[in-house]
């Protein structure tokens, strides 16, 4: 068997349906294509039974349903890719600190649930093969360290192994196919308990043939200890094993204003966060798993990349397509973190692919690992430029770029020339990107993204600071119906928003002043969701400046996160005037709703 050189792809058509597009060499491609070219040789895939609330909306991660794992199958058949199919057993994540059932399945005993296992098994399975797949590994259950299937008891874990196994074997009799089974644990650092887990699985007489775990450098140890782990297991159970995840970081930052599961600071000795860092370290990560005797190693989502131009974007994708990590909808189902802390993508600074969808150079991995090189020092990649500018300020183009070396211990710039006539038409009065081209001095053709921002002259929009004084309530109503509330699921952006109800009627502004602005045509934003206000409800926001008050269209509240945008446009200020923004509220006992990101900023520049 040639040595597994796989990658996860499970967000695949969740990332296509939101625009995600991705290169290689300024061509924009097939990514599964494009693996495969850079010597990609098997995908993995995870599988839940019914990622979706109630209602369908999906809760996200890929939302990897039956129907979308025999889709990413049958295409990666034809690019000539094995397929490691991935069961989690559970509706959505399962990992060491979540291992819930399916909805369905919740309140069986584990003698029921064996039997559902091995229904499901065998149904969704013999699907995936008659689809043409080209299915080579089947992995039975997700980092199961701590349970599976909502089952904690070590026998009743080994009872449902047992129950997959056993289909597992039976299908690949049957479809006369060579199918290998994995087990998979994770916390390899834990070296007895690794141990301790391999003996349980021998002492239970399951049936298996690949001891699986996932290994990240920077959570799991050292290679050194992954090796001597992965080589007692082989040598003592006479199993084979295998990487089913790993990955790193290639740089500190951010790419879809969500937040990173592992920051630059993590980054280990020897493996600073650069391409030329993941690349050095997938490479020895690959080098300790053949030295350990390993099947393989498989990189975990190498390809999940952020899907909109900004934050605003971003989320309604997220909620959309299920192109995030997890969406509110999957609060119903995993309450204490999915639906507490769901949103985008946390790994895009761990993707083999750039924000923007362009190949990096740390792909080579996956081709050049076979074959020992030595290389005189060169540029390797340069990193995109990406400048932001608020309006009226004067726009300083980078004189230098950040590259990218073929050694890591080598940092630094290059100079930058940039086009006189692009940078000059900027046009720092007025949001909006630009592309400003030029030349490094290798003489490599270099672009910039230049994007002129609103500047934005409310204190604390989001209410998300600590320093909420800046806020005055006029409270007209029988009650106290007004707070600042930290609940994410509640708020736009941050964790914070303004919240009102009450039991009584409700009736109040909420103001903030602001003083020495600029001359210019402003604009005023905020958004507002909630509901249960009543047909005489009066929600509106207005600005109050030079004696006279400028009004919004009153909004129409629709419901849990179906968020109002109210706007008002156009709105003369002379150089130092002062404006006063404001949100009223009018509405029936038991009315409710939040207000967030407020904005008043200038649309034109005088």
């Amino acid at each position: 068997m040639d040595f597994i050189k796989g990658m996860d792809v499970s967000t695949l058509i969740e990332e296509e349906a939101c625009g995600a597009k991705y290169y290689d060499h300024g061509e924009q491609g097939d990514m599964l294509e494009i693996l495969k070219r850079y010597g990609c040789n098997s995908v993995r895939l995870r599988l839940w039974n019914d990622p979706y609330d109630e209602n369908g909306n999906p809760y996200g991660a890929g939302t990897n349903d039956l129907e979308k794992t025999i889709v990413l199958s049958k295409r990666a058949k034809d690019l000539g890719m094995s397929v490691l199919l991935d069961y989690h057993y559970s509706d959505f994540w399962a990992d060491p600190g979540k291992q819930y059932a399916p909805t369905e399945w919740a309140r069986k005993s584990v003698d029921e649930k064996a039997g559902m296992i091995r229904e499901y098994t065998r149904t969704s399975l013999d699907e995936i093969l008659a689809a043409g797949a080209d299915v080579a590994m089947v992995q039975i259950g997700n980092e199961i360290n701590n349970g599976m299937c909502g089952c904690h008891d070590t026998a009743d874990v080994m009872t449902l192994l047992q129950a997959a196994s056993e289909i597992v074997r039976d299908v690949s009799a049957s479809q006369e196919r060579e199918i290998s089974i994995a087990v998979h644990y994770t916390q390899v650092d834990d070296a007895a308990g690794t141990l301790r887990r391999a003996k349980e699985l021998a002492d239970y007489g399951i049936d298996y043939d690949i001891f699986g775990i996932s290994y990240y450098p920077y959570w799991h140890g050292t290679m050194e200890n992954m090796v001597n782990v992965l080589s007692e297991i082989k040598d003592t159970y006479g199993v084979d094993t295998c990487i089913l995840e790993t990955a790193y970081v290639y740089t500190a930052e951010d790419g879809d204003s969500f937040g990173n599961s592992v920051a630059g600071d993590d980054a280990l000795e020897g493996y600073p966060a650069t391409v030329q860092g993941q690349a050095k370290c997938i490479r020895d990560i690959m080098a300790a798993a053949k030295d350990a005797g390993a099947l393989g190693v498989f990189y975990w989502e190498g390809a999940w990349v952020p899907v909109g131009s900004d934050y605003d974007t971003n989320k309604v994708l997220w909620e959309t397509y299920g192109s995030g990590w997890a969406s509110s909808y999957s609060v119903a189902y995993d309450p204490l973190d999915a639906g507490e802390y769901y949103g985008g993508c946390s790994w895009d600074n761990q993707a083999m692919f750039d924000f923007n969808g362009k190949v990096l150079p740390s792909l080579n991995v996956f081709k050049w690992v076979n074959y020992g090189a030595t290389a005189p020092l060169e540029v390797i990649w340069y990193k995109d430029v990406y400048l932001e500018c608020g309006m009226g300020e004067e726009l300083t183009m980078p004189e230098t770029v950040e590259v990218y070396y073929n050694d890591p211990s080598e940092t630094g710039g290059v100079s930058a020339e940039w086009d006189m006539a692009d940078v000059e038409a900027v046009d720092t009065r007025v949001a909006g990107v630009y592309t400003v081209n030029g030349t490094a001095q290798d003489g490599t053709s270099l672009s910039a993204t230049v994007k002129v921002m609103n500047v934005n002259y409310v204190k604390n929009p989001g209410f998300d600071d600590v320093e909420t004084s800046v806020w005055e309530v006029t409270d007209r109503g029988a009650g106290d119906a007004t707070d600042i509330q930290t609940k994410a699921a509640d708020a736009l952006s941050g964790e914070k928003a303004f919240h009102f109800y009450s039991t009584s009627e409700i009736d109040f502004d909420l103001e903030q002043s602001v003083d020495g602005l600029p001359a210019g045509s402003f604009a005023a934003v905020a958004n507002i969701q909630g509901g249960d206000v009543g047909s005489a409800a009066n929600i509106y926001l207005y600005v109050e400046i030079n004696g006279e008050r400028y009004e919004s269209e009153a909004a129409v509240l629709a419901g849990w996160q179906k968020w109002q945008v109210m706007q008002i446009t156009d709105i003369p200020v002379e150089a130092g005037d002062s404006a006063v923004i404001g949100i009223h509220v009018s509405a029936q006992a038991k009315g409710w709703g939040t207000i967030d990101d407020v904005e008043f900023y200038n649309q034109i520049f005088e």
